[in-house]
């Protein structure tokens, strides 16, 4: 797969700062966000970003609330969830692909090649 635009959206810097040099060590170039509301500025700004990868658990605006809102402005948008969770709480069910945490860097590039696939 070729390299692609990534938005990375998470509250905990030493989880965002180690999940761009991650996705930049694979040649992709990197957004970072800390936060939804960050992050829908930044997709305002942005128009070629191609993969949301967020966090799903942060203050203010969860992960999905943040992929409903990304994609009322940008329907092709690829969203990948990340969790530490096992299973998100009933009213946050949602069908978008999961990573969960810890992961490592391949399994990041398999998740991305199956969102691009």
């Amino acid at each position: 797969m070729s390299p692609v635009t990534i938005l990375v959206v998470d509250d905990d810097p030493l989880i965002a700062m180690s999940t761009v040099d991650m996705l930049e060590d694979l040649g992709h170039t990197v957004l970072r966000a800390n936060s939804g509301k960050q992050a829908l500025e930044i997709l305002d700004a942005e128009p070629k970003i191609d993969i949301l990868m967020t966090d799903h658990a942060m203050p203010g605006m969860t992960g999905v609330e943040l992929a409903e809102f990304a994609r009322r402005k940008c329907p092709s948008l690829r969203v990948l969830l990340t969790t530490g969770y096992a299973d998100l709480p009933h009213q946050q069910k949602t069908d978008l692909p999961r990573l969960s945490k810890p992961y490592r860097q391949a399994q990041l590039q398999a998740e991305i090649n199956r969102l691009l696939a």
